[in-house]
């Protein structure tokens, strides 16, 4: 037999439970109001009829949790990589001569122009999109290989489609790896592939740029033989 006192307050928490349901509340607002089990919940709300209007002030609100949702996961991951590359950051410490200068010779072997036997007389020429890689590669030709900047020509190759950010993609290029703009005298256009499935597509792409060295047919010559010594020591 059902309590005087309980069953009449079960019938209130239903009614109240059932009218803020057809106000647009959902199961989780309801049960800060009304503390019953979301099982009991369910079943009072089972068969409760909601307008058009509530049922798409209920899908935006599902909506909106879920962007917070992703939003927090968002944060949470970014937190977790921070946390991840700041420690990671200190195992590297300060870098020796020797190893910027194999560091640099892997770079190349990856990125750099390679003579070959159909095209000898080739000299070192770099080609890459990243600023930390071109500022990278820089100092090594520069403390490594003992080149100045006034020895080295940049060439910038971008989209046609960019022709009228020519000056903006140079402004970009002499802030990121420090060099005057005067430098980039040399642009080269290449068609552009509408249907690319690249991303950088819009303002945030600056194209490429490409490094030769003047008069440098034997240092690319070295590197290579540099290159051969690390496969050859590595088997």
């Amino acid at each position: 037999m059902y309590s005087t006192t309980i069953f009449p307050m079960k019938i209130i928490l239903k009614e109240k439970a059932i009218a803020l349901r057809k106000k647009g509340f959902s199961y989780t607002e309801i049960l800060k109001e009304v503390p019953v089990a979301k099982s009991t919940l369910g079943v009072w709300l089972h068969s409760v009829d909601l307008s058009k209007h509530q049922k798409q002030l209920l899908t935006e609100k599902k909506l909106a949790s879920a962007k917070r949702g992703g939003a927090a996961k968002h944060q949470q991951r970014l937190t977790r990589t921070k946390v991840i590359t700041d420690a990671a950051k200190l195992e590297i410490g300060s870098l020796s001569q020797r190893e910027l200068w194999l560091m640099g010779i892997m770079l190349y072997w990856a990125e750099g122009s390679k003579e070959k036997d159909y095209r000898p007389g080739s000299g070192t020429q770099f080609t890459n999109m990243d600023p930390a890689m071109i500022c990278f590669f820089l100092r090594w030709l520069e403390d490594i290989c003992h080149i100045n900047k006034t020895d080295l020509i940049f060439e910038i190759c971008i989209h046609e489609t960019h022709r009228h950010r020519v000056q903006e993609i140079i402004n970009f290029w002499s802030r990121k790896i420090g060099i005057d703009p005067h430098y980039f005298s040399r642009i080269y256009f290449k068609k552009a592939n509408i249907k690319t499935n690249r991303k950088n597509i819009d303002d945030t792409y600056f194209g490429v740029i490409k490094i030769r060295a003047r008069s440098s047919t034997a240092l690319n010559r070295r590197i290579a033989g540099w290159t051969q010594g690390v496969v050859e020591s590595s088997r």
